[in-house]
C-alpha cells in the first residue's frame, strides 16, 4: 500500500519519460494531473540531475489545460501575474496567493454544505469577505500604479461606508508598510 502522507516521487529519465516510483511504471501529464486531483501531492525530480522539476511540470499541466479550453484563470489575473514578474510585488505574489488559495481550501467544505441552500455559495463561505476586502487592498496598494489597471471602487470600512480619500490612501500606507515588515522577517 502507497504511504499517501508523503508526495508521490515520479522521476523524469533522460528520455524525458516519467517514471511512478510508487507503482514502478512510466506516467503522463494527465495520470499526474489525476494524482493531484485525487488530493495526492506530487514531486518530480530528474534522475541524472536530481534538480527538483515539480514546479516546471505543474505549470505545463496547467497551460495545457487553459490552451484546451479548460480555462480557470481570467486573462486579467493572467496579465496581473505576468506584469507581477516586472515588479517589486514579485516578491508578495506568492505569499498572497498561497494565503488566498488556503483560505479556499479551509472554507469548501463549508462551501459545499451549503451549495444546494444558498443562492450565492460564496457568500456563505467562511473569511470571504474578509479574503475579498484583503484583495481588494492588496491590488490598490501594489497594482493601482502600473498602467491599465483600474480597481473595483472604492473600499468599505467596517460599517460599509467609503473611508475618506486621504484615509484610504493612509490605510493602505499602513497595510504596505507592515507587510514590508512581515517580508524583511522572513
Amino acid at each position: 500500500m502507497a504511504d499517501t502522507d508523503k508526495p508521490l516521487l515520479i522521476k523524469r529519465y533522460a528520455s524525458r519519460r516519467l517514471y511512478n516510483t510508487e507503482t514502478s511504471d512510466y506516467v503522463t501529464l494527465d495520470d499526474i494531473a489525476g494524482f493531484i486531483r485525487a488530493g495526492r501531492e506530487v514531486q518530480i525530480i530528474d534522475l541524472k540531475s536530481g534538480d527538483d522539476l515539480t514546479r516546471q511540470y505543474l505549470l505545463q499541466i496547467v497551460a495545457e489545460h487553459e490552451a484546451k479550453g479548460e480555462s480557470v484563470l481570467p486573462i486579467n489575473v493572467l496579465t496581473d501575474l505576468v506584469r507581477s514578474y516586472t515588479t517589486e510585488m514579485q516578491s508578495v505574489v506568492p505569499q498572497f496567493l498561497s494565503a488566498s488559495f488556503e483560505m479556499l481550501r479551509e472554507g469548501q467544505s463549508k462551501m459545499l454544505e451549503n451549495l444546494s441552500t444558498i443562492p450565492n455559495p460564496m457568500a456563505a463561505m467562511p473569511g470571504f469577505e474578509a479574503m475579498r476586502q484583503q484583495q481588494e487592498v492588496f491590488m490598490k496598494a501594489f497594482m493601482g500604479g502600473l498602467p491599465g489597471w483600474t480597481g473595483s471602487g472604492p473600499a468599505k470600512d467596517d460599517a460599509g461606508e467609503a473611508p475618506a480619500k486621504g484615509d484610504d490612501i493612509a490605510d493602505i500606507k499602513r497595510q504596505l508598510a507592515e507587510l514590508q515588515k512581515k517580508l524583511s522577517k522572513l
